[in-house]
Order: C-alpha cells, then structure tokens, then sequence
C-alpha cells in the first residue's frame, strides 16, 4: 500500500468516520488534489478496505471557457474509468462583488444539494495543509483574533457552511457532527501540494492545473506565490508550522468545559491520573497538558503540537509502559494508570 494511501485510511479512523454501509460524495474539481484523493479512495474501495458507495462531483464554474470545458470533460473520463459515480453541476458565476466567493458559494449549494438528494453521511473536500497555511495568513493579514487563525475544521456540519461565510471563517460555535451531511477534509491535517502531486505522477494519472492560480489579482494567490516563498527562506517547513499553528488555535479557542476541574491544580505534579484525563474534551485535555509541561520543563520550547499529540495517543491507547520522547532528553511515561514526567538528566 502507497504511504499517501495509508496516510488515508489512518485518518479516516482517526476522525472515526464509518467504514460500511453509507454514500459519501468527493468533490473533485481535476486538480491534483482532488485528483489525488479519488486516486487513493479507489484503492482503498479495490483492496476492501472501504465498504462504502463514492459519488463524485463536479462543478463547472464556467468561468475560464473551453478550460473549465476540458476540467469536466477530464473528471468525466477519470470518474468513468476508476468505476466511480458521477454528479455534475454549472452556471454561470455572477460577476458583480466578490467572484471567489460567488464561486464557492455556488459550489458549496450544488455539493450540499448533492448530498442531501442522496442522503449522502457526508462530502470529501481535498484541502491540504498548504491551504489550512494560506487561511491562517489571510486571516492573519486581516487582523482576525483567535477563532479566525483557527482556520478549516477537519469535520463540520456543512449545513454549517452556510453562504454568507467567508471562505476563510468557519464559526467554531457552528460546528457539530450531529447535523449530517458532513463536510470532511481528510488530507487537511497530514497532506501538503507536494504529496498530492507527487502521488499523482507515481500512479501515473494527469491532473488539471486553474491558470487562475497564477493571477495575481487573488490574494490567495498573492499568498501563495510572493509571501509564503519568503517565509520558507527563514523557516523551511512554513506550512507545516503554520497549519499546526492553526490548528493549536483552534484548540485553544473552544470554550472550556467544566469537565477539566479534576486536574485544575496537577499542574505540580510529577503525574496525572489518567481517569482524569480520558473524560476531558480535547481542548481542556491540550491546555491540561501544556500547562504541566510547562511547569516541569520551566517552559514550552521547542515543544510542538505533534509532542502533544503524540501525548493524546498515549492516553487513549490500551498498552502500558509506553514512553514519549520530549525535546531536551525528558519523556512522559504512562505506568500505572498514569502519566509521569521525567527527566532523564536530572533522574541520573
């Protein structure tokens, strides 16, 4: 199985969507994202891994002529010969006011109207981590406070994704997983252009590439094309930091729950229970074990979202005696129905 693929299939029981049973709908504009996503859903479907009916969609915005013409005609094709369903949906797109918006706002109606026509559990949108970092910098460039540079959820309602949002908020208060159909980004948390691109051309299948990308008139584009390269000078994986960086606000941005009463003052202490800390949601969970590293380390460098993370799994798993490293030679333990803080040169 191709990395890309099991990437997938990972996150599909990480965000405990279901295996059997239900309609899904992928939308898939030709890009290699898209394109990308209904490849390694196709393999997943061919090796049984998932028991579930994908439809397809396509929307031609008709904005760009015989180009947006050639994108329809190429998911037709693709669609057709990986076996897949296929719904497709065009109009025209109003010129007057803000054509990007206009443009999602009529896709996100015919994905919606798709998946309610067809009693659809949810929609598949392939956002990657490279969008989640252009979204947390347009907001940033905005001046939105915490709950705009939380950027995409993974999961919503996207009864939710209601038109008069722009596409860079998302109203944390909105989001729910009770009101079906879902809308579900599944590559938005581990999958950059690179990956999409390069598992495309591995599996040898062209993609459609929006010359609208390269206008400069977008400041999505201007982000992508003039900002984002700068700030790969001073730091590398500027994506990759930023989409966490998002995704920590996000956390952080939830109201608090009175659940985390329990480990209110563990802070101090070399261990936390962890009856205590399974019941927490996560951002109470996050902020619990931010502040008691905080404490133990003298402070939080060098730590990251993917050190806590890592701590999360730790919890959650059935086996004992496991061990996460931490930056500085320190690690947290999980032994005896808890988790323990150690240094390894101080212990010594």
């Amino acid at each position: 199985m191709h990395n890309f693929v099991r990437n997938l299939i990972t996150e599909w029981r990480r965000l405990d969507l279901p295996f059997t049973g239900e309609t899904f709908i992928a939308a898939v504009s030709g890009g290699a994202d898209s394109i990308s996503l209904l490849l390694a859903l196709h393999d997943l479907r061919n090796r049984k891994k998932l028991d579930l009916r994908f439809v397809v969609a396509h929307f031609n915005h008709e904005l760009r002529g015989m180009e947006s013409q050639k994108d329809e005609d190429f998911v037709k094709h693709l669609t057709g010969e990986l076996g897949f369903e296929l719904a497709l949906g065009r109009g025209k797109i109003p010129g007057e006011g803000n054509l990007e918006q206009n443009a999602r706002n009529a896709r996100y109606d015919f994905l919606t109207n798709t998946a309610d026509n067809l009693h659809a559990y949810g929609v598949l949108t392939a956002h990657t981590m490279n969008d989640q970092a252009e979204t947390f910098l347009i907001n940033l460039i905005r001046g939105s406070g915490a709950q705009g540079l939380s950027g995409m959820n993974s999961v919503r309602s996207l009864k939710s994704q209601v038109s008069s949002l722009k596409p860079e908020t998302e109203d944390l208060r909105l989001e729910t997983w009770d009101l079906k159909p879902l809308l579900i980004r599944p590559l938005l948390k581990w999958a950059q252009r690179f990956d999409t691109e390069n598992f495309c051309r591995e599996q040898k299948v062209d993609y459609r590439y929006d010359t609208m990308n390269e206008d400069l008139a977008f400041k999505r584009v201007r982000i992508r094309k003039i900002l984002l390269p700068v700030l790969a000078d001073f730091n590398p994986k500027i994506i990759e930091t930023l989409a966490n960086t998002a995704e920590l606000m996000r956390l952080l941005s939830e109201p608090p729950s009175s659940a985390g009463g329990s480990t209110h003052n563990a802070d101090e202490s070399n261990e936390l229970l962890l009856k205590d800390l399974k019941i927490l949601p996560k951002p109470d969970l996050y902020n619990t074990l931010r502040r008691w590293l905080a404490y133990k380390r003298g402070n939080l460098r060098s730590l990251e979202l993917q050190h806590i993370e890592a701590i999360e799994r730790l919890i959650l798993s059935t086996k004992s005696g496991r061990i996460i490293e931490l930056p500085g030679g320190e690690t947290v333990v999980k032994q005896d129905a808890k988790l323990i803080f150690r240094n390894i040169k101080v212990d010594k």
